[in-house]
Order: C-alpha cells, then structure tokens, then sequence
C-alpha cells in the first residue's frame, strides 16, 4: 500500500509549525516527541502505520479553527481522528501531517425531549450519547460494534451503522445537523434541529465524506423512546446459504426485525471458546431480534419461526428472559476479540442486496480456497452490510499481500452482485484504488470537484478515499 511522499519542507520546519500551533492551544495540547506521538501512528487497521508529525488535542470549536488557519496558511496536512477505530484506514497518517484529534470534543451542549434531539461536541463517545438520554427512556439508535469506544465525529465521517439500522436506519439517518470547520478555518452550521433543511443537502454530503472536506465539532442528533420491550431469536443452520435464504425470506415476506446477525462456523467456535455464550453445533447461526409489546413480539417472532423452519434449522431458540437475550447476544458482541485471539486478521466490509446472500457466501468460500486463507463472516446480513473476517499471519512474508488480493476480490464480486465498496467502515486507505470498480472516471471526477470546492489545496486527510494519483496530480495543481 503506497502512501504519498511526505513534504520535506514541511518537515524541515516542524519545531516552527509546533510553536505556531503551541500559541493557540494550551501546553498539553499539542504533542510533537516522537515516542508520544506513535501512539497515533495507526488505527484499528493496525496493518499500515506511520508516525505523523506531531498531534493536536483542541477542546473547542474556535480552536479546531484556529489550528485550521495555520495549517491552512503554512500548507500542512491535516488528519482528523476521532477514537481511531477506523477499520479501512481512515485516520492513517502522513509523516508530513498534523493528526487533529477530537477527544477533548465530548460535553453533551442541549437536550431537547419535546422534539426529541440531542446536541453533542463530536467527540463523545456513541454509547455515552444514549447514556446521557437513557433514565429519561431515550436512546440513540446507532450502534456500531465499537460504540464503547467509537467518537460522534468518526460516525459521522464513515456514516456508520450497527446491528440494529435495519429498523432504525444507519448516521445518516439520525443526524439533522453539524457545526464544521474547513480548512481555512471557517465555521459553518449545516442543517439543524429539524426535519429538513432548506436548499441543497449539504448534511447528506458531509456525512459519509471520511474527512474529506471539513472537521465536524458539533453534531445535532435524532433521540427515540425506548420500545416497549425487545426479543431476540436464535437459528441454528447447517449452511451457510440456507441461513442466507432464510435471511432474503424473511425480508421478502414484509417483516421488521430491528437486527438480523450472522456468524459462520469459525466465528461461532471462535466465540464459544472466548465468550461461552452456548451457541449450537452448527454451521451458521442467526440472531434475529424484535421489538414492540408483547403482542406485536409473539406475531412477529410467530412468522419468522414458520419462515425459519421451511429451512430445517438444527436448532431454534427463543429467549425467554432478559439474561438468556443478553446470552444469546454476548457472542456477537464479542466476535471480532474472538477472532483477534486466534489469528491475524482483516475485516471487510462490503454491501450487497439481501436477496444474493447465497450467492455471495457461496462466491466468498470458493474465493477462500483459492487464496488458501480462511475467511470467517459475521456481519448484518438485514441489510446486507457484510463483514468477512480474511485470517493470515501478519508474520509470515507475503501473507498480507495475499490477503489484501483477496480482500479486493471480495469486494469486487459486492459490487458485481449489485452492492457497494463499503457499507460503514469507509473507503479509507484499504479501498481507495478499488473505487474504479464501482464507479466511472467521470463519477470519480464529479467527487472530486466537489472536494476541490470544500478543501481547494486539498490538505484534509491525505491519500484517502480517492486514487493516490488523483490526490497528487490534485494537490500539485
């Protein structure tokens, strides 16, 4: 993976731009000593790093600004991070880059439960923006798998979802508005706490742009009331593209499910041996739960049980308390740790149309014994937003090249199957010379016009998102 030659001018003059940026921020602020700032080297796509040139830590708006206007005026790239979960390297530095952290970004600004929103600085922390709204019955619905540990601003950037956007949508769906910094440090608010806003969507534009083409501070967000109750189901099958088919069934017979997860033999083992949640002996599982009062659960839960068992599941189970629901889902939310116990691996993240399930898992084995690299998938197969996990041996010469061969294959057939590059983990570092398979030169060059008109000298996160030869021949005009 190639990563732009960093600006040796730029370099040249590090204690110069660490002063500059000193005078804005507080002492403990900014950090420039190497050990320090190796800490920043990567994100969770642990694979590719490189230390940036120092890391900057604002606690407000005007200072996100301030840090901006000289960046901007002294030509210095700058990478937003906010927790670093980033599993497509969204937030990878340059050695030539400043890393623009939001951490210090996480007090709650406003809550308003009459119309039903929540004003946050976008550092916080997902979950903690349901933790602020929960004893009032509320709930931000979002939730990614590192939603203990994953920032509103990285949300943003990647338009990430969870187990649960099958019911209630993926950021996009929650967000009403931002307040963002550009690179020259101009402030802007975009949307805000209503429906819709007039003009042109801007709000859909910023969100899903990885970085591209602002630092977003500030994020107004849609809260819902907690449902009544909520019920998971477990199906064991003996396929994979039988657990698939169940899958296309129950969506195309009209059901809701807030969530329907998958997970694969190797993952269920995998997460046995580390959780002991007690799933069956199978060779994909299911968990699909709904919610609602006790009636609407016992009707829904009655016809995906009738849809299941056309299917010949090895074993269906329906909790019956709030510990065997909490039982049946402590193996997926322990599935990617599972994995990381017992190999290297690397995490895709592709979406398909529900309806090739089948076909695609089908594709994904046979594209795992071409490679001879084990593939274990646990994904959100509701909306198709899929996850195949590629085991290899980070110690072994060429094994992640390999890997990364056979990442790009997979996502390929995605997008032959009728889906996208990239459901909620972004394009990042990881996909950004795929995006000629799924689009064409000239949707690649309306993109980036729309980055030329938001970050002119293109500074914002480097060599992400589009080909490297764009970014250079861009940067360079």
């Amino acid at each position: 993976m190639q990563m732009p030659t960093p600006d040796a001018t730029v370099l040249s003059r590090k204690d110069q731009i660490v002063r500059q940026l000193q005078s804005v921020l507080p002492p403990d602020a900014v950090i420039s000593h190497p050990e320090e700032t190796r800490a920043y080297e990567c994100d969770a796509l642990t694979a590719y790093r490189c230390v940036p040139l120092c890391v900057v830590l604002p606690s407000s708006t005007q200072e996100v600004s301030d840090v901006l206007k000289i960046c901007h005026s002294q030509g210095i790239p700058v990478v937003p991070r906010g927790a670093g979960t980033s599993l497509a390297g969204g937030a990878l530095p340059t050695a030539d880059s400043v890393i623009l952290g939001v951490a210090r970004l996480n007090d709650v600004l406003e809550t308003d439960y009459d119309n039903r929103i929540i004003r946050v600085q976008s550092g916080r922390t997902n979950l903690s923006v349901t933790g602020a709204v929960e004893d009032e019955d509320f709930f931000y619905a979002p939730d990614p798998s590192s939603q203990l540990a994953c920032a509103i601003a990285g949300n943003i950037a990647m338009n990430s979802g969870g187990a649960h956007c099958l019911k209630y949508g993926v950021t996009t769906n929650n967000l009403l508005g931002v307040t963002m910094v550009l690179m020259d440090g101009t402030v802007v608010e975009i949307g805000g706490a209503h429906l819709d806003a007039p003009g042109l969507d801007l709000l859909g534009v910023i969100c899903g742009s990885e970085g591209q083409l602002g630092v977003v501070t500030e994020a107004t967000l849609r809260i819902l009331r907690k449902p009544e109750g909520a019920r998971p189901v477990l199906i064991g099958f003996d396929s994979n593209e039988v657990a698939g088919k169940c899958v296309s069934d129950i969506i195309r017979a009209g059901i809701l499910p807030v969530a329907i997860e998958f997970m694969d033999r190797p993952c269920i083992r995998a997460t046995e041996a580390f959780a002991h949640p007690g799933y069956p002996d199978c060779e994909a599982l299911l968990i699909i739960e709904v919610e609602g009062s006790d009636s609407e659960i016992a009707a829904q839960l009655g016809l995906i049980r009738e849809i299941a068992m056309r299917h010949k599941p090895v074993e269906l189970r329906e909790s019956g308390s709030e510990e065997e629901s909490a039982r049946i889902w402590l193996g997926r939310k322990s599935a990617f740790g599972a994995m990381g116990q017992i190999s290297d691996y690397m995490c895709l993240d592709g979406t398909i149309p529900v309806s090739s399930l089948p076909l695609v898992l089908r594709r994904i084995g046979e594209i795992s014994d071409q490679y001879g690299l084990d593939v274990a998938n646990v994904f959100h197969a509701g909306d198709g937003n899929m996850h195949p996990l590629i085991l290899y041996d980070a110690n072994k010469p060429g094994d992640l090249e390999l890997c990364e061969q056979m990442g790009a294959d997979i996502l390929r057939l995605c997008v032959e199957a009728g889906g996208c590059l990239t459901g909620e983990h972004g394009v990042g570092v990881e996909k950004r010379d795929l995006m000629f398979a799924q689009f064409t030169s000239e949707d690649l060059e309306a993109q980036l016009r729309l980055k030329d008109v938001f970050d002119p000298k293109w500074l914002l996160n480097p060599a992400k998102v589009f080909p490297l030869s764009a970014t250079e021949s861009r940067r360079r005009a």
